[in-house]
């Protein structure tokens, strides 16, 4: 790959653009651009219009190889770099047959930029992430010690390339002399014969996904497979138990962003429901509250930096490169226990502020869908007649219920503070998710409150106050 990239034109310093499903392509494209010095721009491939046309035009990438389905999309953008077809004539690919005896690779150092990742924009535009070869390097090292993985373990991950997790995935088992099997994408209807089809020893979740598998009626296929743990960010600690139960698979949850690392981790034996772990090795943290540190078991900001070279992001496109060891500020709320566990909390933009008090979003979240009737919720704030935010829930009930909104509050007032309880209920047939298997909560945001939306104040629900 990197021999016929060359024959195109490409050469270190530079950048190509992907726009295509998870396929082998894609990490020939990587790998092969990393031996010549250039860097990869793997792309979202929900991307339309004026999304498309700014991340290409962000990247500053001067080739795109894309599948044949999104090439109209990245034609209507007028963008005026070089298309490769996936599969075309034209396009480069990695057939021996057909290529030059192996160059030399390129001399790259560990702050040499290896790809541009865009984040899922679940709040405004994507941006750009510049990052570097060693960040991949530490990706693979400290995901792997997170899980435990050894030689000969098989790496099953099915979500997108274009983000982090699926595309550490691929540096895990280079770093820990695995296998990578890439899956085509998530379906909870197939994904346990997936599974067992891979031979996977390890496999990677996200919260949504857990959820949807815990609802699926049972199978024997479920048991079919060799799984013993999985990654699974962002997952209820509700969830843990009965997934273990069910599948015998243990859950390892964590903190790393595209612009950081995997800062916080635990470990298949080294876990406690509800924590997303300790601080891993090379990494620290603080918590802040207006830039001061704020006292064990209180809720503040996850501010982080590295103690290993390249193992952060180099910033954004377009900003300027923050010195290394520089303290990050993450938007994460947490709270670190007196032994050093660490709890997520919120997105700081996901705190709503309604009638003078703070909200936590994911914690309304947490609480509601441990409602019988309750598949999937997203808590977010709405405009306030008054001032300030309301509180709003959108639900997709669980299959053959039929959910009450007053119930399901009478249910909440038992476990949060009558403010914290949803002024707006809305109940869906699904909720507008990212490839990645996030909220997209401005789609909500921007729906608001509609028609057929249940308001507590209008039906005379009051809550009980104690």
């Amino acid at each position: 790959m990197a021999n016929a990239l060359h024959t195109q034109g490409v050469r270190a310093g530079d950048r190509v653009a992907a726009l295509m499903d998870n396929r082998v392509e894609l990490i020939d494209l990587l790998l092969g651009c990393a031996w010549l010095g250039a860097a990869t721009v793997p792309l979202n491939v929900a991307l339309r219009g004026d999304g498309l046309h700014h991340a290409l035009r962000e990247s500053e990438a001067r080739w795109v190889l894309v599948a044949p389905r999104y090439a109209g999309h990245v034609e209507a953008t007028g963008y005026r770099g070089m298309s490769w077809i996936v599969g075309s004539p034209s396009a480069p690919h990695s057939d021996p047959a057909t290529t030059a005896p192996p160059r030399e690779p390129a001399s790259v150092g560990d702050l040499d930029l290896a790809a541009v990742l865009f984040t899922s924009g679940t709040t405004g535009l994507p941006k750009g992430v510049r990052c570097p070869h060693a960040q991949f390097l530490w990706w693979g090292e400290g995901v792997g010690r997170s899980l435990g993985l050894r030689a000969g373990d098989v790496l099953y991950n099915c979500l997108p390339l274009f983000h982090t997790n699926a595309l550490g995935t691929l540096f895990q088992a280079l770093v820990w002399r695995g296998t990578f099997v890439l899956g085509e994408r998530f379906s909870a209807n197939d994904y346990w014969a997936q599974v067992e089809r891979s031979g996977a020893t390890v496999t990677y979740l996200l919260g949504a996904m857990v959820a949807m598998l815990i609802n699926r009626p049972p199978a024997p296929v479920e048991r079919a497979h060799r799984v013993t743990r999985a990654l699974s960010p962002a997952t209820p600690a509700h969830l843990y138990v009965p997934f273990r139960n069910r599948f015998g698979i243990d859950l390892v949850d964590g903190f790393g962003t595209t612009e950081t690392n995997l800062v916080i981790g635990s470990t298949p034996g080294r876990r406690r429901d509800g924590f997303i772990g300790t601080v891993m090795e090379g990494y620290e943290v603080t918590v802040t509250e207006d830039g001061r540190p704020v006292a064990d078991d209180t809720p503040g900001e996850l501010v982080v930096r590295s103690l290993r070279r390249g193992a952060f992001a180099l910033g954004y496109l377009g900003d300027t490169v923050p010195e290394q060891g520089a303290w990050i500020h993450t938007g994460d709320r947490v709270i670190r226990a007196r032994d050093g566990w660490f709890r997520f909390v919120d997105r700081l933009k996901d705190v709503i502020r309604r009638r003078g008090e703070n909200i936590s979003a994911t914690e309304v979240e947490a609480v509601l869908s441990r409602h019988p009737d309750v598949a999937h919720i997203a808590v977010f704030p709405v405009p306030s007649d008054l001032a300030e935010d309301e509180v709003m829930a959108t639900i997709v009930p669980r299959e053959g219920a039929e959910l009450d909104p007053a119930d399901l509050l009478r249910f909440g007032e038992q476990h949060l503070a009558h403010f914290a309880l949803p002024r707006y209920v809305d109940l869906v047939t699904r909720l507008p998710l990212t490839e990645t298997g996030k909220v997209r909560k401005q789609d909500l945001r921007a729906r608001g409150v509609g028609a057929n939306t249940w308001d507590a104040e209008h039906r005379g629900f009051r809550p009980t106050r104690t």
